[in-house]
């Protein structure tokens, strides 16, 4: 986060007030989110884009010991688990376009801001992501079926 508000800080002078200051900001974050999963790809983007913007996906599946049934409970975090491995297997345009709607709730006019891309081509790129998260993910669902 520091990183990125330096960043912002030392190019504060090349806003052109084209876009909001919040998309450029965010084009600022993705840009140095993409740089580091390019240097480290143990880390994903939903981990990097998560420190940025402070957001938890996890708090999801923080169960409620005492009401909820442990066979739920492991079920739910197993899909979890599964659906970020199915995010994390995307091409990173993809993802990055899947993150941005979903997760940051954008416009598909502040993604292709964001993505330096037209908004048809976000919208390609989601509708893409939702393709092949659908195809992984009923892959993965014939597989448990298929347990004895």
């Amino acid at each position: 986060t520091q990183e990125v508000f330096i960043q912002a800080y030392q190019s504060l002078s090349t806003f052109r007030r084209e876009a909001s200051f919040a998309t450029w900001l965010y084009r600022i974050a993705i840009n140095a989110s993409l740089n580091k999963v390019r240097k480290s790809s143990r880390n994903s983007l939903f981990r990097l884009m998560d420190s940025l913007s402070g957001a938890d996906r996890h708090m999801a599946v923080i169960p409620d010991m005492e009401t909820e049934d442990p066979e739920k409970i492991i079920i739910r975090r197993e899909h979890h688990e599964w659906i970020q491995r199915a995010l994390d297997s995307l091409p990173e345009n993809q993802r990055t376009a899947i993150v941005l709607s979903k997760y940051e709730n954008l416009s598909q006019k502040e993604i292709a801001v964001i993505m330096n891309t037209t908004e048809g081509a976000v919208e390609a790129l989601i509708q893409r992501a939702k393709a092949n998260l659908r195809m992984k993910l009923d892959r993965h669902n014939k597989k448990i079926k298929k347990r004895p």
